[in-house]
């Protein structure tokens, strides 16, 4: 079902966007001068749109816009998110396009759904990680406001996958996810909160080192360092707004122009989130403390005595395949604390285990050995050791390997 507001409700809607835009710019929206996150000369009525989207608009409902001037809102329609929701948008589309008398090339119109609901998720789940972030953050000598980018790479999902194959909650593709994270079959670390994000920290101050400018590194996030140092190149201007209006590539389209708009709305709405979504219950930060496997170790035999599920241990471990049956060696594993003592335990039993079994395939006699005393080290039977070693008698000689069979 296909419901429109009225025009007239666009046009109150554009008004007392403009009015905000304004006030905005006055109390909090627009920084100071000096921010190292300004509001850019032109950008004002994208960052209040994506506002909008953000906070206003949920995901049944589509916005019909302007590209060029988000705020010019053509109408706004009600289309379920389904199969049939691509051939309604257009639908709308064409018949937006003929009532005011827009050519398909003019490329005048627009659709963005809404992401209310999708926003207030990832709301809630940004308290599992954020202070561990903005400490991660820190760290390496970055601005902790832009721990705030996943909300609009994924809303905090750290499942999140998208079509072009970018995974995790800070969207790495695979080719820049190899440059600074554990990417296989059996682990892939874009899907590790904590790990991706100070691959993201490494590869934002990248891009500010190559480009000098935190818009345009936050913009370098989505569309490459080099495709922006390109656009420099081309427009002779470090101004975000310059690339914007005068840089001419295929790839750089809406999304690239629009992603340093989309975070300075996430960065005002997540600072007074209290005045967008009230009484909003964020999760707790996630204690869990992080144990390195040395050596290669199943996954089964370590959860068991540990009293938990395959399901809760992936939950925690998220970078970890759930089809692995081994644990590979030098993975931290991250765990609740008490259930991490427990894991420190059942892994040094596992260790010791393997250690005596490796240690106990062959014995070199020394000086002194006799087949009993071998015997009981190994905890074998003398008669095992013999049969073993193709040995008649108790004879030994010094130096010889003899084969010690399974306890």
């Amino acid at each position: 079902m296909l419901r429109r507001r009225s025009l007239v409700d666009a046009r109150w809607f554009v008004s007392v966007a403009s009015m905000l835009a304004f006030v905005g710019s006055t109390a909090g929206i627009a920084r100071s001068e000096e921010s190292r996150f300004p509001v850019l000369p032109g950008l004002e009525r994208s960052v209040e749109f994506w506002k909008q989207i953000f906070t206003r608009f949920s995901t049944g409902e589509v916005v019909f816009h302007d590209p060029q001037d988000p705020l010019r809102i053509y109408g706004v329609a009600a289309i379920p998110e389904g199969e049939q929701a691509r051939a309604a948008i257009e639908a709308e589309r064409a018949r937006i396009m003929a009532e005011h008398e827009l050519a398909e090339e003019d490329g005048r119109v627009r659709a963005q759904r809404g992401v209310r609901e999708k926003f207030l998720t990832g709301l809630k789940l940004s308290g599992r990680y954020l202070a561990q972030m903005q400490k991660i953050f820190r760290e390496e000598g970055v601005p902790v406001e832009l721990t705030y980018l996943p909300m609009v790479e994924s809303s905090f999902n750290v499942h999140a996958r998208s079509s072009a194959g970018a995974v995790g909650m800070w969207q790495f593709m695979p080719e820049t996810g190899k440059r600074f994270l554990r990417v296989s079959d059996a682990v892939d670390e874009r899907k590790d909160p904590f790990a991706s994000t100070r691959a993201a920290a490494r590869l934002l101050k990248e891009n500010y080192r190559i480009l000098g400018a935190w818009p345009l590194a936050i913009t370098a996030y989505n569309h490459g360092a080099e495709g922006i140092a390109r656009g420099v190149a081309a427009v002779g201007s470090r101004d975000l707004v310059d690339l914007i209006r005068h840089y001419q590539s295929p790839s750089f389209g809406f999304a690239s122009k629009n992603f340093y708009a989309e975070f300075l709305a996430v960065l005002e709405i997540m600072e007074n989130r209290e005045q967008h979504f009230p009484r909003v219950a964020i999760e707790r930060p996630l204690a869990l403390k992080e144990i390195e496997i040395q050596r290669p170790l199943a996954v089964q035999p370590l959860l068991r005595p540990l009293g938990i599920t395959r399901e809760q241990f992936f939950d925690w471990n998220p970078a970890i395949s759930s089809s692995v049956a081994v644990l590979p060696a030098g993975y931290r594993v991250r765990l609740p604390s008490s259930t991490a003592e427990r894991l420190l335990a059942a892994k040094r039993r596992i260790e010791a285990a393997a250690t005596v079994v490796k240690r106990a395939e062959y014995h070199r006699v020394s000086p002194g050995d006799t087949l009993l005393k071998i015997a009981g080290r190994y905890r074998v039977s003398v008669q095992a050791l013999r049969q073993a070693n193709g040995l008649s008698g108790h004879s030994i000689i010094i130096g010889q390997r003899l084969k010690i069979p399974s306890a």
